[in-house]
């Protein structure tokens, strides 16, 4: 196997997959956040609002577009971040996995403030949990880690059939639902929003708890990846294989199931052949970087390592923006603007990515790290910027 970077130089396709990842994900979140019903309402009709055909089909290619890719992107650069701080604390001599406990800690409560005081679907608080086990096991033979990650794979992808089979034969919620009154996403205060967070915290916070198995194989995979080379010259032949598989075979079978498949199969794609495809997505984000190599990267590669280096500060700013623009507390487009659900809901992706692309690019003129990323390297004392960070971390 080649033998990863090890030196201090930052890998300039991670920060690129990384900002990628962050604002990929927003691309998810952005038709939650312009949902007239909120969170609650997009669990049982993610297409309300939207009434031509037409529209209703675009906006389905879209959301098919961006369902769980980026969370399984994310969860591969978790798995590459922490390979990467394991090896730096063996070569420092710092204990593992204590050291990496405080890290964790830290993105815990940043998952907890998010999903307090700003959204109700945050993933910080379940990478939190999922690093903490990915960096015992990394401790344990290679043998022992393959293991592991094939036995959750397949835990997971068990769970998830059952669960899809229950969602075919029980009726779909009743489209009318979806918009609730009183409506807490439209009629509600900041602070009620706030209460509804720690009344539902069960329903809210679910899908960690489903998806640990698959964040276990995830990071894991991360982990193998970048030890195989993936970013490196050498790693050529991991590249093909995987925009073969991930880009050539998995990614039709994910739009089929999202656009054909209803709520079933929108659940389905997410949780299983989403991952596959965020392999490829990642394997083409490293073949470019290493095509690129040595040349000055393109305007857009620069402005999207700038957000993968503020990885975390951008993540939650991107969706305090948008809960500014899309909630009742703010401007209420979600309800106010719901005749144009398609459009407006694009725009305001666009707005938001301008302004979480604006912000990673002005505080890096005068700042190494973001706001939030220097808060870690503090409480964790990680002084030097290191060369490959998880995002978020």
């Amino acid at each position: 196997m080649p033998v990863p970077p090890t030196g201090p130089s930052r890998v300039a396709a991670l920060d690129v997959a990384r900002g990628l990842a962050i604002l990929g994900t927003l691309a998810t979140n952005i038709w939650i956040f312009s949902h007239p019903g909120g969170f609650l309402g997009y669990l049982i009709d993610p297409l309300a609002g939207t009434v031509d055909e037409v529209s209703r089909l675009v906006q389905a290619l879209l959301m098919a577009a961006a369902n769980g890719k980026f969370l399984g992107l994310l969860m591969l650069l978790f798995g590459i971040g922490l390979a990467v701080q394991h090896a730096s604390a063996r070569r420092r001599g710092r204990p593992w996995p204590r050291s990496y406990g405080v890290r964790a800690g830290v993105l815990f409560l940043d998952g907890l403030v998010n999903y307090l005081l700003i959204i109700e679907f945050d993933v910080l608080m379940g990478y939190a949990l999922t690093g903490m086990v990915v960096a015992w096991l990394v401790t344990t033979s290679e043998r022992v880690q393959r293991v592991a990650a094939l036995l959750c794979a397949a835990a997971h992808v068990a769970a998830i059939g059952a669960l899809t089979a229950v969602l075919v034969v029980v009726p779909a919620g009743d489209p009318a639902r979806a918009v609730s009154r009183p409506n807490p996403y439209a009629d509600g205060t900041w602070w009620e929003l706030v209460l509804l967070r720690v009344d539902a915290v069960v329903l809210f916070r679910a899908e960690p708890v489903l998806i640990l198995g698959l964040g276990v194989a995830v990071f894991l995979t991360g982990r193998f990846l970048w030890e195989a080379g993936l970013f490196a010259p050498e790693g050529g032949r991991w590249r093909r294989r995987l925009m073969v598989l991930g880009l050539g075979a998995a990614l039709p079978l994910d739009l089929g199931l999202n656009v054909l498949g209803g709520q079933a199969g929108a659940f389905l794609a997410r949780y299983t052949t989403a991952p596959v495809v965020a392999t490829g997505l990642l394997a083409f984000v490293a073949h470019l970087g290493v095509r690129r190599a040595g040349r000055r990267p393109s305007w857009a590669a620069r402005r999207l390592a700038e957000v993968g280096r503020t990885a975390l500060s951008c993540y939650l700013l991107q969706n305090l923006v948008a809960s500014a623009l899309f909630y009742g507390w703010g401007a209420g487009l979600a309800v106010g603007a719901s005749s144009y659900r398609l459009p407006v809901t694009v725009l305001g992706w666009l707005v938001v990515c301008a302004a979480v692309l604006s912000f990673a690019h002005l505080w890096l003129r005068r700042f190494p790290r973001g706001p939030l990323e220097e808060i870690t390297a503090r409480v964790t004392g990680a002084r030097r910027v290191p060369e490959a960070a998880p995002a978020g971390g």
